[in-house]
């Protein structure tokens, strides 16, 4: 299949038309010229896209590499068979992580580090995951741009930062707080699940669906009547995001019962 009949088949708009092009010219470097060669940051809906793509290409194996497993932005790496993957990803992979300390009085957060990172003329591409903590925050970006970003990102929001590179290993991230609701729905359809995370109606929620505002497992949903099952992450843009934990037994009215973590 010729490269651009094969990017259109996967790409739902004209960016990403654009993103799995550069996907897929990266990705066909490396196997061609046998070495190891990493894409910029994706998106987890990115990510979805490429892995369909790359697969369809049969491009053979490829690792996804944010720095930690639950990345939700990550590199998409081709490495050959005469590499061990996983060493190479920790010593000489594409991914770095930097932890720029602050003084505690002076709190940062995730807004004023990507906008010094953006002022420093990076672009959000080469930038992975950001963790702000109290005193810290630990982020993740390309190693080609490390040099230049020890020298350039000197403060923060007005706040002075010291960065040091560390191992991916030693990467520090605040808990992430949840709410646990226990509810029943009449069906595990995508409304009907929203309305109770979101303490919604159905009708509410079907029309947030329908005007574009859902996301379930990164992907985009236009769809009320989608069927979700038991660990789908659904997302509703204004109101947040939640976690189908556990999908149980019926109660005696018939309805399901369901746990949800909803994200805070």
């Amino acid at each position: 299949m010729e490269k651009a009949t094969l990017v259109a088949k996967y790409a739902q708009t004209e960016e990403d038309k654009l993103v799995l092009s550069r996907v897929l010219d990266r990705i066909c470097q490396g196997v061609a010229r046998q070495i190891p060669t990493a894409t910029e940051f994706l998106t987890a809906r990115e990510r979805i896209l490429a892995e369909q793509m790359l697969q369809a290409a049969d491009m053979g194996p490829v690792r996804f590499s944010g720095g930690w497993e639950d990345a939700e932005r990550t590199a998409c790496c081709y490495i050959p068979d005469y590499l061990d993957a996983e060493q190479y990803l920790e010593e000489d992979g594409p991914v770095c992580l930097i932890r720029a300390t602050f003084r505690a009085d002076r709190p940062l957060s995730h807004r004023d580090f990507l906008g010094s990172l953006m002022g420093c003329g990076i672009r959000r591409e080469t930038v992975g995951d950001i963790y702000v903590d109290q005193q810290s925050c630990d982020f993740f970006v390309l190693r080609k741009i490390v040099p230049y970003l020890m020298q350039n990102l000197t403060e923060a929001g007005r706040t002075k930062l010291h960065l040091e590179l560390k191992p991916t290993a030693e990467l520090r991230r605040p808990p992430v707080q949840l709410e646990q609701l226990r509810q029943t729905v009449s069906s595990l359809r995508l409304d009907s699940v929203a309305a109770a995370g979101f303490h919604l109606s159905r009708s509410q929620a079907a029309e947030l669906i329908a005007h574009g505002k859902a996301v379930v497992n990164h992907m985009p949903c236009e769809k009320p009547d989608r069927t979700v099952t038991q660990g789908d992450v659904i997302s509703i843009r204004g109101l947040g995001k939640l976690r189908l934990e556990l999908v149980g037994g019926q109660t005696k009215k018939g309805r399901i019962s369901i746990e949800i973590a909803r994200y805070i």
